[in-house]
């Protein structure tokens, strides 16, 4: 209880006094206070890992009752993640905020939200009372705005963040309705009420979660609920970015198996819906990311793709648990719970590079990059690390986890009939899709901005960033490669988590380790095979080229002497047979000008495109309600003479409709008397 009255003092000590530093201590102040919170939170999180949980109560009011606070081993897994991300997150934003130390205010507010950020965020994993939670969840709301809007004289920024603000409204009203359907049914606040009510109501409880699921999938990112996430990711710095794609839209995955923990319905109903959303989502992240010419636009339609890749191993430990089969629950919920955390690094290293990318051009165009291997090798490298991780590639961590979901569908397939024989088939081919596609996406992310020649002659020199600011990334990328070199370790972590999801089963977790252990030894004896043939034809070659002179020249360049850079492959070459194949699902825009004239000059051909959901889903129906608003515009006429009758027929209404409404009453009540 003394700690936690300490992680508040922090927060409200800091928010304090951040307004009256100088500039350079801000951030410096801000990180501190993260990095004591997370101390905390870590403490009671790693203890929470290893069997025990912690409950706190807190009077409370009149209106909310009394506040209880549980620290269990899913909320320590997420807590974790949360943490681990917001150091590298913020410690990396000291260093990429240095171009703004003129914007004071600007930093001051920055810098605040940020730590209500994290400070929300660890709560929303504790609480256990559904008022202090909406509350909480506001906070964590505005906060993430804030962030996002950092460079609000952006027009294109701010209407970014205001997408997000409205829609993470939408995500509150929808959470809102659940938590009074409880509140109305049960009388109390209290999370234990839902477990209660839905014990012996099987269709109430997936009408429920179906409620709930929409709230925390609009956060989350899930298609069709995603089209504020391709805007704010790329309007926010690149911390901020990393850490909204690494953790915030988490939050989203978090709620969903906290209402699995506590809701009472047909799990394999419910694992069926979730696999459905969690396929559409996959695919149509990664079938929209392929195409994108803006680097961050690019990573946060990935996002929505391994969103629906967590998706599905949710799916999985669901079915899983309507069946009553643990080793398929427990293969599902792990793969889940690793490819979250395994998300939340690789995603967090690639905005974070991309970040470096832009300090550095200026641009986050990838038609205009080109060549920065060579300006900018270790922010390089550190792409290549999370591109591959992120693809699904061994000995990286990204193929962990995809590797125990590949599990849970094969171990599903065992018994099934024809009608789940064909969903598992249907989502294993997506999930290889999902792979193989994200295999392309990132040979022309990686390609077109590293490789090759400068497409740009940028005015500016082009160098990489300094040391510190590579540091956090150096400890993320140890990570993603520590996970896929050593995953057992990791069953330690995960059996207590995947444990509480289901306990209903009555697992234990010798069971746990031992038959995930045996899953995952293949996969490893393979891996460091790998490894010492890699390191066997290295030292080889060292070897050998030792006692030789290694000369660099230029590239050559097949017969023709007289290379340009505009010959190289563009962004949209470069997936121009995919873009034909899949121009069913994707909506393009041309602007072109056309080549005229017996001594052509200033042709120019671009090619822009769309979300076609965001086109059906949102425009349009902005579109409509627009129309229909226009069509009172006359009200609007600017006489002060029909405004001073509006404001009479007002007052009229708010008189005689009060003195209507009773003569109706008393109308129908002499009808029932006769």
């Amino acid at each position: 209880m003394n700690l936690i009255k300490v992680f508040l003092a922090i927060v409200i000590l800091t928010a304090f006094i951040i307004p009256w530093l100088q500039v350079k201590w801000k951030g410096i102040v801000a990180f501190s206070a993260i990095l004591l919170n997370s101390v905390i939170s870590a403490y009671f999180a790693v203890l929470a890992l290893t069997g025990q949980s912690f409950e706190f109560s807190f009077a409370g009011s009149l209106v909310t009752g009394p506040v209880n606070l549980r620290i269990d081993a899913l909320s320590a897994w997420f807590i974790l993640i949360i943490s681990y991300i917001f150091l590298t997150g913020t410690f990396y934003g000291l260093f990429h905020l240095k171009a703004y130390q003129q914007q004071k205010n600007n930093l001051a507010l920055h810098t605040i939200a940020l730590i209500f950020l994290y400070s929300s965020l660890i709560g929303l994993c504790v609480i256990q009372n559904s008022i202090v939670f909406l509350i909480v969840w506001e906070i964590m709301a505005l906060s993430a705005f804030l962030a996002v809007i950092f460079e609000h004289e952006k027009m294109s920024v701010l209407t970014s963040g205001i997408n997000y603000l409205i829609q993470s409204h939408i995500c509150i009203v929808v959470l809102m309705f659940g938590f009074i359907w409880i509140a109305i049914k049960t009388g109390s606040y209290d999370f234990s009420a839902i477990t209660a009510y839905t014990s012996n109501k099987s269709e109430a409880g997936l009408v429920l979660f179906l409620v709930f699921f929409v709230g925390f999938a609009i956060k989350a990112g899930f298609v069709p609920f995603h089209t504020w996430l391709p805007y704010a990711h790329p309007a926010a710095p690149a911390h901020v970015s990393g850490i909204m794609s690494g953790v915030i839209i988490k939050i989203g995955i978090f709620g969903i198996l906290k209402m699995i923990t506590l809701i009472r319905a047909d799990y394999y109903s419910i694992g069926i819906i979730i696999m459905v959303f969690s396929v559409i989502s996959g695919l149509y992240g990664v079938i929209l990311a392929i195409i994108q010419h803006n680097l961050k636009k690019l990573l946060a339609y990935h996002s929505i793709e391994n969103i629906g890749i967590i998706g599905m191993g949710i799916a999985i430990g669901c079915i899983g648990l309507g069946k009553e089969n643990y080793m398929l629950a427990c293969l599902g919920f792990a793969g889940g719970l690793l490819h979250t955390a395994n998300h939340a690094l690789f995603k967090s290293l690639l905005f974070f590079t991309a970040g470096n990318v832009y300090q550095a051009t200026h641009t986050l165009s990838i038609d205009q990059l080109g060549g920065l291997i060579k300006k900018m090798p270790q922010t390089g490298y550190l792409f290549l690390i999370a591109a591959i991780a992120i693809s699904g590639i061994p000995p990286f961590n990204g193929f962990v986890s995809e590797f125990l979901i590949y599990s849970g569908f094969y171990y599903w397939m065992h018994g099934s009939l024809l009608g789940p024989l064909m969903t598992i088939i249907f989502s294993v081919l997506a999930l290889v899709l999902i792979g193989g596609l994200a295999m392309l996406c990132f040979t022309k992310a990686f390609g077109v901005v590293f490789l090759g020649k400068p497409r740009h002659a940028f005015q500016h020199e082009v160098k990489e960033v300094s040391f510190l600011q590579l540091l956090p990334l150096y400890f993320i990328a140890f990570f993603i490669v520590f996970i896929g070199v050593f995953p057992q370790l990791f069953l330690n972590f995960l059996s207590q988590p995947v444990h509480l999801m289901v306990g209903s089963l009555q697992t234990n977790e010798y069971f746990f380790h031992e038959r995930i252990g045996e899953t995952l030894h293949p996969f490893t004896v393979a891996t460091w095979i790998f490894i010492i043939i890699v390191f066997t034809i290295y030292g080889i070659r060292k070897y050998i080229l030792s006692a030789r002179s290694v000369v660099s020249g230029e590239t050559w360049g097949c017969g023709y002497v007289a290379p340009s850079e505009k010959l190289q492959y563009t962004a949209s070459s470069f997936v121009r047979p995919y873009s034909k194949l899949f121009r069913p699902f994707l909506l393009s825009l041309k602007i072109e000008k056309e080549i005229k004239g017996i001594f052509p000059s200033g042709g120019s051909y671009k090619t822009r495109y769309y979300d076609r959901l965001e086109k059906y889903l949102i425009d349009k129906p902005l579109a409509a309600y627009r129309s229909f608003l226009r069509k009172f515009l006359f009200l609007q006429n600017g006489r002060l003479q029909f405004y001073i009758v509006y404001g009479i027929i007002f007052i009229i209404s708010v008189i005689c409709i009060p003195f209507l409404f009773d003569q109706i009453i008393l109308f129908i009540e002499f009808l029932k008397q006769l």
